[in-house]
């Protein structure tokens, strides 16, 4: 009989690397630089998980944003299977978005105005990649694009995804492509139902001869549903900790948070799921 062998991991590098240099786990993730974000203003324990969830979040939307491009470039180039797997990676982000405010759902009042007046005005609704997420959805604004005044880059790169197709636009441009009866026109306004996008939904769930691209319409809906789920956790969050305060950004709070929890991404696929 053979015997098992066990391999141990090489720690060579410890002796041949450079000094002050660490391990290559650490140098290809940059762990020095990563741990030394975490600047609790306060001393208040509970300001650490805030500050390291906010952080994680704006990772993931970086992460969101990466697949929904790749998606939009996948449907562009007619490839629906790569589309449909951009789009799968991306809910995978959303989940572990929508379940990242588990760590700050027992957050006492008590805990969060221990801190709070340590970060001011500064607010989530600031945040230039989740901004660049939400012109993504089609919800756009130009006049938020005047919180970058002082920041040219982001502003010009958040200009270009105003300006340009959202995820929705490539999708619907690609329906068009495929038969379907519509003219999408991708707007620098928040997107709006339409009619004619419903009836091309409609048929995409009605005839046969384009039930292939139901995938798509799911995947977009997985997307939507996510979405939702998180701005609903946003705002049990809010309510929880601060009840109906003011934003700190200036924002009306609750019903600035209840409103956008109201709002359907991808409106059409809601919709027609009356008809079906």
């Amino acid at each position: 009989m053979g015997h098992d062998t066990v391999e141990t991991p090489d720690l060579s590098f410890g002796r041949h690397g450079e000094p002050g240099r660490g391990t290559p786990y650490a140098r290809y993730v940059c762990l020095d630089e990563l741990h030394s974000l975490q600047r609790p203003q306060s001393k208040e324990p509970a300001e650490l998980s805030f500050i390291i969830t906010t952080q994680v979040m704006e990772l993931l939307f970086d992460l969101l944003r990466h697949e929904w491009t790749l998606a939009q470039r996948a449907l562009r180039e007619d490839d629906l299977p790569a589309a449909l797997a951009a789009l799968r990676r991306g809910t995978q982000a959303q989940d572990v978005l929508v379940e990242s405010w588990d760590l700050l759902a027992t957050m006492t009042p008590q805990e969060f105005n221990a801190f709070r007046s340590a970060f001011g005005q500064a607010s989530g609704f600031q945040s230039s990649a989740f901004l660049h997420l939400e012109f993504l959805l089609g919800n756009k604004n130009a006049a938020l694009l005047t919180m970058y005044d002082g920041m040219p880059q982001t502003q010009a790169e958040l200009a270009e995804a105003l300006r340009s197709p959202g995820l929705y636009d490539d999708a619907l441009a690609l329906l068009a492509r495929r038969g379907l009866p519509l003219r999408p026109e991708p707007s620098e306004q928040r997107y709006r139902a339409d009619e004619e996008v419903a009836a091309a939904w409609r048929l995409v769930y009605t005839d046969p001869e384009y039930a292939d691209l139901q995938p798509l319409g799911e995947a977009l809906l997985d997307v939507a549903e996510r979405v939702t789920r998180w701005r609903q956790r946003h705002l049990s969050a809010v309510k929880r900790t601060m009840g109906g305060k003011p934003g700190s950004g200036g924002s009306s709070g609750l019903s600035w948070l209840r409103k956008s929890a109201e709002q359907d991404v991808f409106p059409e696929l809601w919709t027609i799921r009356d008809e079906l």
